[in-house]
C-alpha cells in the first residue's frame, strides 16, 4: 500500500471522531440492559409500520451507499447481505435505545458499530417519517449522531455484551468486523479505487463522463 492510500484509509476510520468513548461505569451492566433491548426489538417488529421500514430501509442502498462501508464485506451482495444487515442494523437502534432509556446519555447510547452494520443504521435513519411515528407509539427515543459516532469497533466489547445479553447469539463476523481488521480491508478497496481513479475513499474521481 502506497502512503497516500495508508493515509486516506487512516482518514476514513478516524473522520468525526470525537472524545474517547464513555468509561465501562457510564453505561448500564450489559447483562442489565439486553434484555431491555430484546424487548424493544420485539414491540419494534410488531408495530404495524415495521414491514414499511423494512422495505424502505432495504431501497435507500440502491441511491444511495458509500465506498467504505458495506464494500468491506468480502463479496458484497446487497440481495444476499442486505437483509441480514437491516436485522443486525435493527439490533443496534434497539441495544442504543435501551442504554439511552437506562442513562439519558446520548453520547453513552452511541454504541460502537462495525462500519457495514453501522451504514445499514444510516440507511434505517433515513426512514426518519417511519421512525419518528415508531418511536412516538412506543414511547422510545432512537439514538443516532455522527458528532458522536466512534469508528473503535471491537470485538468482545460492550456492544457484543449486550448484543449477547439480548439472547440473539453470537454476532454474524461476516458484518461485524473489528477495526483492525476494517483498516486492512479499507487500505485493499482503496488501492483498487485509486487504481480506476477514485480517490480519497470515494470523494473525488477524475470521470469527465464524456
Amino acid at each position: 500500500m502506497n502512503h497516500n492510500t495508508a493515509r486516506h484509509a487512516t482518514a476514513t476510520m478516524t473522520k468525526h471522531q470525537p472524545d474517547p468513548q464513555p468509561a465501562a461505569a457510564d453505561r448500564p451492566i450489559p447483562y442489565a440492559i439486553g434484555p431491555q433491548a430484546a424487548a424493544l426489538l420485539d414491540a419494534i417488529e410488531m408495530h404495524p409500520l415495521f414491514p414499511r421500514l423494512r422495505t424502505s430501509t432495504l431501497k435507500y442502498p440502491e441511491c444511495w451507499a458509500t465506498f467504505t462501508g458495506y464494500p468491506i464485506i468480502s463479496e458484497w451482495d446487497l440481495d444476499e447481505d442486505g437483509p441480514r444487515l437491516f436485522v443486525e442494523a435493527l439490533r443496534v437502534m434497539a441495544m442504543k435505545a435501551a442504554v439511552f432509556a437506562a442513562t439519558g446519555d446520548e453520547r453513552a447510547a452511541e454504541l460502537e458499530v462495525s462500519a457495514p452494520v453501522d451504514e445499514m443504521v444510516h440507511a434505517l435513519t433515513a426512514q426518519f417519517t417511519i421512525l419518528s411515528r415508531i418511536q412516538a407509539d412506543l414511547t422510545v427515543s432512537f439514538i443516532h449522531s455522527t458528532d458522536n459516532e466512534r469508528f473503535t469497533y471491537e470485538e468482545d466489547g460492550y456492544t457484543d455484551q449486550v448484543y449477547r445479553a439480548a439472547g440473539w447469539g453470537e454476532l454474524p463476523r461476516r458484518y461485524w468486523i473489528g477495526q483492525a481488521e476494517t483498516r486492512r480491508r479499507l487500505g485493499i478497496l482503496l488501492e483498487h479505487y485509486e487504481s480506476i481513479g477514485i480517490g480519497h475513499g470515494g470523494r473525488s474521481h477524475f470521470f469527465t463522463f464524456r
